[in-house]
């Protein structure tokens, strides 16, 4: 029995094949993934950043959001990939670490950034009179910069708690990534129930972050069934439905990933809603975000 986790020198993580053949499968489709992301969350930052009709609050939001996604999917999949190409599993001790750290900072970040484009959103929609004392240039940046501080936090204490604990069952992750839940499982028996305490903590906040988002929508979607005119009531949705769309496909997976019975779980189902949940999102957003945006388009 390992004593403590400093006699760890190295975890294994989850491999998504047992033959070299599907394995250089996995790499090509993650590549495929990985390029995507790339290309579509850097066009949106290189698009924002150099056109001038587009530094408004949302843009600037979603140029924030882009640079998240494009971190949280550079901190796993690359590795994941590495270790496909050269049919290996291990990731050292401190690399895991890292990992972890960088993943639940940038998820953190863009849930908490999310959730302040809601409220740009229903600002825009329920008060627009308002909308450039209240969103104005500075309190933007203090709004983002008080997404990315408290993610950064917030990872932190998770990072720091999560690696002291003790870890007596072996070095095995059942992930393709280092996360949360699985270091959990190798911890000695009594010894993760701080770190229970800080996911219940974390939950509430997620919660709590969700509520303000659902509220956010009930006023908005309020206001524009009152708007009179049909083009003005689509024009108005056209500008939600984004936002709407990330936000549903951020939480159900997350929940899911998190919450679901250990009945239904089994490792080829944790590992496909991992996929879900780290991989599809910063893919999938910029897509989601161009399609119904006219200016984006027009921008591009």
């Amino acid at each position: 029995q390992m004593s403590n986790g400093s006699s760890i020198t190295q975890f294994l993580l989850l491999a998504f094949a047992d033959t070299q053949e599907m394995q250089l499968l996995h790499f090509w489709l993650f590549l495929g993934i990985y390029l995507a992301a790339l290309l579509g969350n850097g066009l949106i930052i290189t698009t924002i950043a150099c056109d001038h009709r587009l530094h408004t609050p949302m843009y600037f939001f979603l140029l924030s959001l882009s640079l998240l996604d494009l971190g949280s999917i550079s901190t796993t999949v690359p590795k994941a990939m590495a270790n496909s190409l050269l049919d290996t599993r291990t990731i050292s001790y401190w690399g895991c670490a890292a990992q972890l750290f960088l993943f639940l900072f940038l998820m953190s970040s863009e849930y908490f950034l999310l959730t302040i484009m809601a409220y740009d959103r229903y600002v825009a929609i329920c008060k627009p009179l308002h909308y450039g004392t209240l969103l104005g240039s500075r309190a933007c940046v203090h709004m983002a910069a008080a997404a990315w501080g408290s993610g950064f936090v917030y990872s932190l204490l998770h990072t720091a708690n999560t690696f002291s604990l003790p870890l007596c069952q072996g070095n095995v992750l059942g992930q393709f990534f280092c996360e949360v839940p699985q270091i959990l499982k190798l911890s000695c028996s009594d010894s993760y129930l701080r770190e229970v305490g800080l996911l219940v903590v974390s939950a509430c906040l997620a919660f709590g972050c969700f509520v303000f988002i659902l509220l956010s929508y009930v006023q908005i979607f309020r206001a524009v069934l009152r708007i009179p005119s049909e083009q003005g009531r689509h024009k108005a949705f056209s500008t939600c439905f984004p936002h709407l769309a990330v936000v549903s496909l951020y939480v159900s997976s997350a929940i899911f990933a998190y919450l679901k019975p250990p009945s239904i779980s089994s490792p080829s189902l944790d590992l496909a809603v991992a996929v879900v949940y780290s991989v599809v999102p910063p893919a999938v957003n910029p897509l989601i975000y161009s399609m119904r945006n006219q200016e984006l388009r027009d921008a591009l």
